[in-house]
């Protein structure tokens, strides 16, 4: 028995249950396709070189599938039952951006586990898979692949920036040796890069605790674990962007090599003609006007507090720059002050509906982004040429927005009053930035540099000789060719 060159290689995806980290990846399921070569077969003409298989739950398919509608013939989508009766998380929630606190994020991720038997099941009945790329926090799809003997690429949606500084920390115990008292807010230089300094309260908890214990350090340590035993890390950047960090071996324990094949950002699917919405009406309106507009996003999972969005509110009001901001609450309510709306209806727009970010960052008129800095939304801005107003809030936030401010010099920081990053911002310090970043000198260098970083980005997607993708050529090849060397030596014996 022969091994047949006109079968497509065979490829496996797992995004975990978020949109943040399940976008990303359905844009690099796209961004294979685009990478098939096309062969011969005598019956069926040509056929793609590669199809890929993406497993995902009964909620989140419908999400899935129209993100894919139009490869349908290259795909198939998988959905395996989620499970119920998860201690504090309500019945049919799939997603973290449906639970009721980010709280619940460690029980959540540990309850896709009980996937894991359905998983293998399915594998077995699949054809022959060349490689499976899964994303970290799903931890327990390394042991999956290692029972069929398949190679399993760890896919994080975070930076080479925020992996190099968490990996020198850790290695280093730059907050965890006993003899060390260091206050959360204390600037600390980072050992491997003598011109980082970062704050405790600038890295996850997890990372600094001295105890190294309870229910998320051990969740953490599974997936360091499984990512490091793993064929690869998929990093959704791009070498030019942070050269010196991906590049960055740690002394101990280099882990598994990282591959950047991004932005992924540029591989998004075509859009097909439909009805504006009133948003993207409004930002014409302001483009005819030759009015510039700040977008303002916090993402769908940053916890604001009533308190705090009263100083957004007012502190927009203050910069008098036309705004579109996007959030879930009803900000009048909130304020406790009807007719905000119709205040600041000449320049500003709130909506509350959701809305393709990447089609708003592209828009002529928006020309700064205040952002929390999660590492999809920073990647979009810079792709957009659109500068950073970044108000970092959670996870590696803090250090995406160092990337941005201090590394490429693209943007502006939001200061809290204590120096935190729970801490508060009052509207002054909202109002100066905006006006700063919209109207002022640094708001020239910083378009000046993310304009040329967009270009860049562009650059290395390029067919046959950007970086990323000539990183995903060298993957393919190499994982493919090794597919077709295990299954000639299950052959032979």
């Amino acid at each position: 028995m022969a091994v047949s060159q006109s079968s497509p290689h065979h490829v496996v995806l797992f995004p975990y249950m978020s949109k943040g980290h399940t976008i990303p990846l359905l844009r690099f399921a796209r961004l294979l396709l685009r990478h098939r070569r096309v062969i011969s077969d005598s019956d069926d003409g040509e056929v793609p070189s590669i199809f890929v298989t993406v497993f995902t739950t009964p909620k989140n398919q419908p999400f899935v599938s129209s993100f894919l509608s139009d490869v349908t013939s290259y795909t198939k989508i998988i959905s395996l039952p989620f499970p119920e009766n998860i201690t504090g998380i309500p019945p049919g929630v799939e997603s973290t951006d449906k639970l009721p606190s980010m709280s619940l994020y460690v029980p959540f991720t540990r309850a896709t586990k009980s996937l894991q038997p359905l998983f293998e099941e399915t594998l077995k009945n699949l054809p022959q898979v060349s490689f499976i790329v899964s994303d970290g926090f799903l931890w327990w799809t390394l042991e999956s692949a290692a029972k069929f003997e398949i190679p399993r690429l760890a896919f994080y949606g975070m930076n080479s920036y925020a992996t190099a500084i968490y990996s020198s920390v850790s290695v280093h115990q730059l907050f965890t040796k006993p003899e060390t008292v260091i206050s959360d807010t204390e600037p600390v230089i980072v050992p491997d890069f003598q011109w980082i300094r970062v704050k405790k309260c600038e890295l996850d908890p997890v990372i600094t605790d001295p105890n190294q214990s309870g229910p998320s350090f051990e969740l953490f340590m599974d997936h360091i674990l499984s990512t490091n035993k793993s064929h690869g890390v998929i990093r959704n950047s791009y070498y030019e962007l942070e050269s010196t960090f991906v590049d960055f071996k740690p002394r101990v324990n280099g882990g598994p090599k990282p591959w950047c094949v991004g932005p992924l950002c540029l591989v998004d699917s075509p859009k097909p003609e439909y009805d504006k919405p009133s948003w993207i009406n409004w930002l014409d309106r302001k483009r005819v006007e030759g009015r510039p507009v700040l977008y303002v996003a916090f993402g769908t999972q940053a916890e604001i507090s009533n308190e705090q969005l009263k100083e957004i509110a007012f502190g927009l009001e203050d910069s008098k720059v036309n705004f579109l901001w996007v959030t879930r609450k009803d900000v009048e309510e909130v304020i406790g002050e009807v007719g905000f709306e119709d205040r600041v209806r000449e320049r500003g727009m709130i909506v509350r509906d959701w809305v393709d970010q990447w089609e708003i960052l592209s828009h002529e008129s928006v020309k700064v982004f205040l952002s929390h800095c999660g590492w999809n939304s920073a990647q979009e801005s810079i792709c957009a040429g659109i500068p950073l107003l970044a108000w970092p809030m959670m996870a590696e936030q803090p250090l995406n927005a160092k990337l941005v401010v201090e590394e490429l010099k693209i943007g502006l920081r939001i200061e809290t009053e204590d120096g935190s990053i729970k801490g508060f911002v009052i509207r002054d310090e909202l109002s100066r930035k905006v006006k700063e970043l919209m109207e002022g000198e640094m708001g020239k260098t910083a378009r000046k540099n993310v304009e040329e970083y967009a270009e860049m980005a562009k650059e290395a997607l390029a067919p046959g000789s950007g970086s990323s993708w000539k990183n995903l050529s060298t993957l393919l090849e190499e994982l493919c060719k090794s597919r077709e060397t295990n299954c000639v030596s299950k052959i032979v014996k």
